[in-house]
């Protein structure tokens, strides 16, 4: 793996470590993006959280690390509605009408640069794969 691939790495490994964390420390700004027509928001919350870290830590381990990739990639697509709702209603900390506006648009778009990251580390580099 290059130097650059592998410092990605653990950039978005500590990254969804540390918002899977941030669900479980500050759950109401999760739950209040996460769209009323889903059941149960704050067990989505702690769930959607809890998959972060352990994608985040499953990341580091070449073995499980292209496991780990499409759960994000999988992850990412899931939590896309939330991203919608928070953008065409504006939904911030206080809820609809008290978010940050055009850049809850801005950030629709990273979501596909995050699923692109995420599938870079999708295939097992040449060399690495477990002996039988």
């Amino acid at each position: 793996m290059s130097r650059a691939k592998g410092i990605l790495l653990y950039v978005m490994a500590a990254l969804y470590c540390y918002v899977g964390f941030s669900h479980l420390v500050n759950p109401e700004f999760f739950v209040g993006i996460i769209p009323p027509a889903l059941p149960e928001p704050e067990l989505l919350n702690v769930v959607s959280g809890l998959a972060e870290i352990v994608l985040g830590v499953f990341l580091l381990d070449r073995r499980t690390r292209p496991f780990a990739a499409w759960g994000v990639i999988a992850l990412l697509i899931a939590v896309f509605p939330a991203n919608i709702y928070a953008a065409t209603d504006n939904v911030g900390p206080g809820g609809p009408g008290t978010g940050a506006g055009i850049a809850n648009w801005f950030r629709l778009p990273f979501q596909f640069v995050f699923i692109a990251w995420a599938w870079w580390y999708t295939v097992p580099e040449p060399g690495t794969e477990p002996s039988a």
